[in-house]
């Protein structure tokens, strides 16, 4: 997940027809390149990615009590821990297999480079709701923009509350499998809704196709959902949960104030400043 907060930078970026799909395909390409050889290495290393068992010899499930319970009471054993208990998994490797210096240096770039990713992913759901805003199917004060820096600083204040108080309360695990509840549910909805266009509006300016979309987008659907469905049940309630919270406020408000629903404009004059 991630990668699609490229094209939220779309309204700010030079010739976005060039450039968005370029850097959509190529920060996609250059990660999973590297995502590969990390699992490459950490798993062909001396400590293997055996799953934790229980005492009684039962599979845990990360992300689990049970499981966080047992990775501790092996930590206290003083004998090297499962590739799955650590937090930092290349970086533990390495100090394992003796390279304690390089684990070290790993372990700190990615402590320095976590806040980067953190806030590229607040910044693509700002630009989300202030488009959502502007629209009109959230109230027009979220899509106010700053008078000298020309940034959306409301609905910024109010995101960056949001992801605080979450951080704060909800445990890593649980708010990892929520995000990736919703992530699958949008990629879903991505897939299904480009189909939908392709048949309904057949003729519509499209700078950029995705090829071979009458396969892609199966797939796409099919995979998400097998890859959902194998959530934890707490995380695949997020679809009925906030999907019932998210009808409630479209056909409360939204319904009523959507400039494109109601037909007024195809779609909102920007005051958005672009580069």
């Amino acid at each position: 997940m991630g990668f699609d907060a490229v094209s939220t930078a779309a309204e700010e970026t030079k010739n976005p027809q060039r450039n968005v799909p370029l850097g959509l395909m190529g920060s996609l390409a250059i990660c999973t390149v590297f995502y590969i050889l990390v699992a490459a290495g950490t798993i062909g290393s001396p400590l293997g990615a055996q799953p934790v068992m229980s005492v009684a010899g039962e599979w845990l499930s990360p992300g689990s009590v049970e499981f966080a319970q047992r990775c501790a009471a092996l930590s206290a054993d003083a004998v090297p821990l499962p590739l799955a208990c650590s937090h930092e998994a290349l970086a533990y490797v390495m100090r394992e297999i003796g390279y304690l210096r390089v684990g070290n240096l790993i372990g700190l770039v990615a402590f320095l480079a976590l806040p980067s990713v953190i806030l590229v992913m607040i910044y693509g759901q700002t630009r989300m709701f202030f488009v959502i805003s502007r629209d009109g199917l959230l109230p027009k004060r979220f899509s106010k923009v700053h008078p000298r820096w020309q940034t959306p600083h409301v609905i910024t204040a109010v995101t960056g509350i949001g992801v605080t108080l979450a951080a704060a309360f909800l445990p890593v695990g649980k708010l990892a499998d929520i995000s990736n509840a919703g992530t699958l549910i949008a990629f879903v909805a991505v897939a299904l809704a480009v189909l939908i266009l392709r048949r309904t509006e057949p003729t519509r300016a499209r700078p950029f196709r995705a090829p071979m979309i009458w396969l892609v987008a199966p797939l796409t659907i099919i995979g998400c959902v097998m890859l959902y469905w194998r959530l934890p049940f707490e995380a695949r309630m997020v679809l009925p949960v906030w999907g019932a919270i998210g009808l409630l406020l479209y056909f409360s408000y939204g319904y009523r104030h959507s400039h494109l629903g109601r037909g007024v404009v195809e779609a909102p004059t920007s005051t958005f400043s672009t580069l």
